[in-house]
């Protein structure tokens, strides 16, 4: 008996059971399209159709695929041949590699597969996503790749990597609160007194307040459920390849932020989480694409955390402490920005530029020196008329900006602008 042509040369395949779930969706798609008209008109003739042509086109559509798609790691790239009407190879050079990513879908996870992707310098979106191996081998082939992409080799009698160190797990309980306390609270703030009104009008306003507000109470829920899904167990470890992070409760996911390519962090601290002295940090990392099913908040590195907590995992992120943000505007900034110049602050050291803003939500941004990309002033009519100007320090990151210096004194910008300049690391690749 002749072996499999696909698992010659180094070749592999997708799991067996990749069909199935491929085949599945088909049917999903499938029963979507058929089943809207004809369950209405003909609810025994719609299944018979989805039983008899849905369920083998299904299978038969996975199969083709799982049969025509392999991969191969050489010790430079990544190769992919994919496609049954029109091949398509695909290859990955291991030096773009910014990081392999585990991802488990709750379908996924009950079979014990998972799906392998991975984040590539300028693809706006995962390259080349493994779809589905063996937990066990989605595992042991994201350390094959993080090693040849860093170019370590690891012989095959070398002893395993030290495990994980977890440094930060976020209790479930303010993950839940800190959820509750934003955009659900706020709806009921804002629709509870309208609803009261109504009643007292009579039940039929109050009908149709409740009618009209069933949309935003529907979204708002769905967010907040989608948020703590994603969130839930949501644990930052140290690894040899960097930062991982790992959350999910359905969906699991396995995140991992190498060395060097954070671009920008934000710590936002919303006003209802004051009091908790709680506050949320957001990475940037360079050539992530952070997908739409990313957690939903979107790159999160703490999704809820005491301030103390978070500063010291973003000084271990940033390789050293930060400076205190104590620089305040000067008096005239208090006529371009009434409700927010006293939060109005920036802190500057030899590798960070920090500067914070907001009024309801107080913001912190941070820039490495070092990841900078450029440097602009802004000055608009009335910034001119009271001498200030703005300062804008820019990143490579998709997510965060940067750092906006606001309204600060024009001399003050034009000096910052300049020992910026002058000291302005290349931006790292």
């Amino acid at each position: 008996m002749t072996a499999d042509p696909a698992e010659q040369d180094g070749w592999a395949r997708l799991h067996p059971l990749t069909p199935l779930l491929r085949g599945g969706r088909f049917a999903l798609v499938l029963l979507a399209v058929v089943g809207q008209q004809g369950l209405r008109d003909s609810p025994g003739r719609a299944a018979a159709v989805l039983l008899a042509v849905g369920v083998p086109a299904g299978a038969l559509a996975g199969w083709l695929s799982w049969r025509a798609m392999r991969y191969r790691v050489t010790p430079t790239e990544l190769q992919v041949e994919s496609g049954v009407l029109f091949r398509r190879s695909r290859r990955v050079p291991l030096a773009r590699v910014q990081a392999v990513d585990v991802v488990r879908p709750f379908y996924a996870r009950v079979l014990g597969l998972a799906e392998l992707r991975l984040e590539v310098v300028g693809a706006g979106d995962a390259e080349a996503p493994l779809a589905f191996l063996p937990d066990e081998r989605a595992g042991a082939l994201r350390t094959q790749l993080l090693d040849l992409a860093a170019g370590r080799e690891r012989a095959g009698d070398a002893p395993a990597p030290e495990p994980d160190r977890v440094l930060v797990v976020v209790p479930t309980g303010p993950l839940v609160w800190s959820t509750l306390l934003g955009a659900p609270l706020v709806s009921v703030v804002v629709l509870g007194p309208l609803l009261l009104g109504a009643l007292a009008v009579g039940a039929e306003a109050a009908a149709t307040v409740v009618v009209s507000a069933a949309p935003v109470l529907l979204g708002v829920g769905s967010l907040a459920v989608r948020r703590i899904l994603s969130e839930y167990g949501f644990t930052v470890a140290e690894s040899p390849d960097g930062l991982r992070l790992r959350h999910g409760l359905l969906d699991t996911r396995s995140q991992t932020i190498p060395p060097g390519r954070v671009q920008a962090i934000r710590i936002r601290e919303p006003l209802l989480w004051r009091r908790f002295g709680w506050v949320r940090v957001e990475v940037d990392v360079a050539g992530y694409s952070g997908g739409g099913e990313d957690q939903a908040g979107g790159g999160a590195l703490l999704p809820v955390a005491p301030r103390e907590l978070a500063d010291a995992l973003v000084a271990r992120v940033l390789g050293g402490p930060l400076p205190v943000a104590d620089v305040a505007v000067p008096p005239a900034a208090r006529w371009r920005a009434p409700l927010q110049h006293r939060r109005l602050r920036i802190g500057l050291d030899d590798g960070h530029v920090v500067a914070t803003s907001g009024v309801v939500t107080t913001t912190t941004d941070i820039a490495p020196r070092a990841k900078v990309q450029s440097l602009r002033t802004t000055q608009g009519p009335y910034e001119r008329r009271l001498g200030l100007a703005t300062l804008h320090v820019d990143t490579a990151g998709r997510r965060l900006p940067g750092a906006v210096l606001a309204h600060r004194d024009a001399g003050e910008a034009a000096t910052l602008l300049e020992l910026l300049s002058r000291r302005m690391a290349p931006a790292a690749p």
